[in-house]
């Protein structure tokens, strides 16, 4: 009999759901300017990536850091469709034919169409290095429905119009791991381009509450970081609508238009609360696009 209890505590043991034990998290972060994320997880069967890196090279480089695990890819999921973040597909897809990639249909269908121009602008910006045509993923994420891959179970939700119009998290229960996409960055100067930053300050309460115990958060841009970057990514955003409205207030020089003087004052203002914040994206003149998508936003939606 005491034979037996030992033969069952040892099942019970080696049985145990690998998810429970620590889930490693490997990072590959290109170069700046516009440094991105192509973040893995160490399943129990096999590497689930999460985004794909901007350029045809930085994603051969993040290739590299992905086969330096020695396990297969289970899964590729893409957490939004912005040039950064699907650039790569391609080339992780060719290295691993067999892994199905992830998206929701939004996701897919905007890889598919580029109805932003985002891709036809990247190629402006990085030629021959970003594909000419977009891999677009094969299987869909249903949104706010559970996804299993590589023998783990993960949360999703959808989010938007904020950062983008529609991006996808991912989280991991047991480890309290969260994968936000953009909807939060560490360090970064993000991407206001778009003009919902009152849907971002949104999506970002949703995602404290609908996450309230994520311990780490993997963002797309910057290092894993503790909850507390969800606050701050408010703040920057707060801050930085602060900044421009006056620029767009009925009694300043240009009107509800922003002049090349309120421009260079509001950028200096942001430059000087926040230094030493990289871009997100390649485009050099982000942070002058950036003031000029909330600009128009501020003069033109209703007030947060």
């Amino acid at each position: 009999m005491r034979k037996l209890v030992i033969t069952v505590l040892l099942l019970v043991l080696t049985a145990a759901p690998a998810a429970a034990r620590p889930l490693d998290v490997g990072r590959y972060a290109s170069p700046n300017p516009g440094s991105v994320n192509v973040l893995w997880i160490s399943a129990p069967r096999g590497l689930i990536v999460i985004d794909s890196g901007r350029t045809l090279s930085e994603a051969s480089n993040a290739l590299k850091a992905i086969r330096a695990a020695r396990r297969p890819v289970a899964a590729i999921l893409i957490t939004h469709a912005h040039p950064d973040h699907v650039g790569g597909l391609g080339v992780l897809h060719e290295a691993f034919p067999t892994a199905p990639m992830y998206a929701t249909a939004a996701t897919a269908e905007e890889i598919r169409t580029d109805s932003k121009g985002f891709y036809e602008l990247t190629r402006e910006i990085e030629h021959d290095n970003y594909p000419k045509t977009m891999t677009v993923p094969d299987h869909v994420i249903q949104p706010n429905q559970p996804l299993f891959v590589g023998g783990l179970r993960l949360e999703t939700a959808e989010f938007g119009p904020g950062e983008t119009d529609a991006e996808t998290v991912f989280y991991e229960p047991l480890t309290h791991k969260l994968f936000p996409g953009d909807i939060v960055s560490n360090h970064m100067t993000p991407a206001l381009l778009e003009a919902h930053t009152c849907g971002w300050l949104t999506d970002l309460d949703r995602l404290r509450d609908r996450f309230p115990y994520a311990a780490t958060l993997y963002p797309g841009h910057g290092a894993p970081g503790s909850p507390s970057l969800i606050a701050h990514q408010k703040r920057y955003i707060k801050d930085f609508r602060a900044l421009v409205a006056p620029a767009v207030a009925p009694s300043s020089p240009g009107g509800t238009t922003v002049t090349p003087e309120e421009l260079a004052t509001v950028k200096a203002q942001v430059e000087a609360k926040y230094p030493d914040y990289p871009n997100v994206a390649s485009l050099p003149t982000l942070m002058d696009v950036n003031i000029t998508a909330v600009a128009h936003e501020i003069a033109t939606d209703a007030p947060c």
